[in-house]
């Protein structure tokens, strides 16, 4: 056994099968070490561990982002998703330079040295989108800007990793670090971030042992976990639902919830609203009529565009953008950040150069504008961002023209 502290465990007895918790500290090398240790011992005939497989993928194959489609993650909404992604990975990074310990660096040890002993290897947490998306639509929209301007935060700033953020990530992954501030406050995020995911492994794990009955299953999880994820094995344990009712309920939490009905149809009203007042202007007056066209076109395009060329576009996207973020926005089944960055792609195509580097570029602020794959992404963000202030505040001007 390592000669470092030994990290919190707890032992669950269920059936033939035994569960040995180890509580691990993700920026440490004692745990990557006590890993190792134990899985060489021969002690276990199976490992499980705090991954899904998109981190999985990342982990051991930390070049996959190259063979990415760009355009058609644009066309099916996961900009945004991806953009995340690279955000929390530049957050490791910086942990990474400032610790000298990649976090995560035990979950790594454990792939590695499960491979080394050709036992099983279970991936037992959720995946990272559909926690990501549950957080989303789980909090009040006033505070989802407080997360998106968070998650922000820790890719433009190049401060030095307090200490209360590298205890945090002893406690909890990077997901789980970056918005601890929040989840310690607000239990609609506490529970898709953390309770819904101890809930979750514990329904995997049970899955997993279904008809293979391993003797003696390692679980590493981070030491925040243990508590929760010790509470629901136990629990299932006593009261032994069927695999039909694990599956139904796993699957409940993997559901990422639709949009509201309302809010599916509040682009069309915004539509309607804007061509009423448009109709009503030129009505009462011609002149009114263009003066409100022209505001909604200057208003929308200009942000828009302003977006664009925030995110350094190519001259002709910022004219593109400008042009066609006005129209895009009274058609809402494409958004102007899909057309800037279709154009930004068809004048500075991403290299395979700028694929293989992504990782490390967006590590470093500059690394957003200077990576055209990274780039192209800001573009479809901060395009869709100035037209969708450009919707609120020309319909606004339009209102107040009318009947102010």
């Amino acid at each position: 056994m390592p000669d470092t502290p030994a990290g919190p465990r707890q032992v669950i007895d269920q059936g033939e099968t035994r569960y040995t918790l180890l509580g691990t500290a993700h920026v440490s090398r004692a745990s990557a070490d006590e890993v190792r240790e134990l899985i060489r011992s021969g002690d276990f005939d199976a490992v499980a561990i705090e991954l899904c497989p998109t981190r999985y993928q990342s982990a051991t194959q930390p070049n996959a982002m190259a063979k990415m489609d760009l355009f058609q993650v644009l066309r099916q909404g996961k900009a945004g998703m991806v953009a995340a992604s690279l955000a929390l990975g530049a957050f490791q990074q910086r942990v990474a330079e400032q610790s000298g310990v990649t976090p995560g660096a035990e979950m790594q040890m454990a792939i590695k040295e499960t491979q080394r002993a050709d036992l099983p290897l279970y991936l037992v947490d959720r995946e990272i989108g559909v926690t990501l998306k549950r957080i989303y639509h789980n909090v009040p929209w006033w505070q989802r800007m407080s997360l998106i301007s968070g998650l922000l935060g820790s890719v433009v700033s190049r401060k030095k990793v307090s200490s209360e953020e590298i205890e945090r990530l002893k406690e909890g992954d990077v997901l789980e670090s970056t918005f601890a501030e929040f989840a310690e406050q607000s239990e609609s995020l506490y529970t898709p971030l953390i309770r819904e995911r101890d809930r979750y492994m514990a329904l995997r794990l049970r899955e997993e042992v279904a008809g293979k009955a391993p003797r003696h299953i390692l679980v590493v999880v981070g030491a925040g976990h243990m508590k929760g994820l010790g509470e629901h094995l136990q629990a299932l344990g006593q009261q032994p639902p069927s695999d039909e009712a694990i599956d139904e309920e796993r699957r409940s939490l993997e559901v990422t919830p639709a949009r509201s009905k309302i809010w599916k149809a509040l682009p069309w009203v915004i539509v309607a609203l804007v061509l009423t007042g448009f109709a009503i202007g030129f009505s009462r007056d011609t002149g009114l009529g263009w003066s409100l066209v022209g505001e909604w076109f200057l208003i929308n395009g200009a942000l828009s565009a302003l977006g664009t060329a925030i995110a350094l576009a190519h001259p002709l996207t910022i004219i593109a953008t400008f042009i066609a973020a006005p129209l895009t926005s009274l058609n809402p089944t494409i958004g102007a950040g899909f057309v800037a960055a279709g154009v930004e792609l068809a004048l500075r195509r991403p290299t395979v150069g700028d694929f293989s580097r992504l990782r490390r570029d967006v590590s470093a602020p500059r690394g957003w504008w200077k990576n055209r794959v990274a780039r192209t992404l800001l573009v479809f963000l901060l395009a869709t961002l100035g037209s969708a202030a450009g919707t609120w505040i020309a319909g606004l001007r339009i209102a107040g023209q009318l009947f102010g």
